[in-house]
């Protein structure tokens, strides 16, 4: 029973000394795989913080508007000044899955279970991605998209004729 005791103190003390030399490691300004904040980081904010905005302690959300927008605005800024003529390309293809994703169908057109994600290019450069559920019209909701995308063309380039 000595023997067994002994054996666990040491491997509490060897598990201590463990954990205090990765806190060490993560304190002091070395690069690891992982930083501080990284590691102690909330994945949920605690619904008890009011002031969410200025906490350190927040989920990191993204802004799907402000993504889809970036798209364009970077298509936009890679011209130094408006072309005459743009052709947009829609296209609609299959991404197969395998497994039971949500949003998945069989597509008979392409002989599988997949998604129908909706592209439009404007030659190399992509304007939208969207990823769809492949049980819905190939041009179903591409209108709206190209609307869109139209619109914040428009705005810097006035007088570029669209072609699609």
């Amino acid at each position: 029973m000595k023997m067994l005791m002994t054996m666990i103190n040491y491997a509490t003390k060897s598990a201590l000394a463990i954990a205090l030399e990765k806190l060490d490691f993560i304190n002091s300004k070395k690069t690891g795989l992982a930083g501080k904040s990284t590691i102690n980081r909330l994945e949920y904010c605690p619904e008890t913080i009011l002031n969410q905005k200025e906490s350190r302690y927040h989920r990191i959300e993204h802004d799907p508007k402000a993504i889809e927008k970036a798209f364009v605005e970077i298509f936009l800024a890679s011209y130094k000044k408006p072309p005459r003529e743009i052709v947009l390309d829609m296209d609609v293809t299959d991404d197969q899955v395998h497994g039971n994703q949500e949003g998945a169908f069989f597509n008979p057109y392409y002989h599988g279970v997949c998604y129908a994600p909706l592209y439009i290019f404007c030659g190399h450069h992509l304007l939208v991605a969207k990823l769809r559920s492949s049980n819905v019209d190939t041009a179903g909701k591409a209108l709206p998209e190209l609307q869109r995308i139209i619109g914040l063309i428009r705005e810097k380039w006035s007088n570029t004729h669209i072609a699609h």
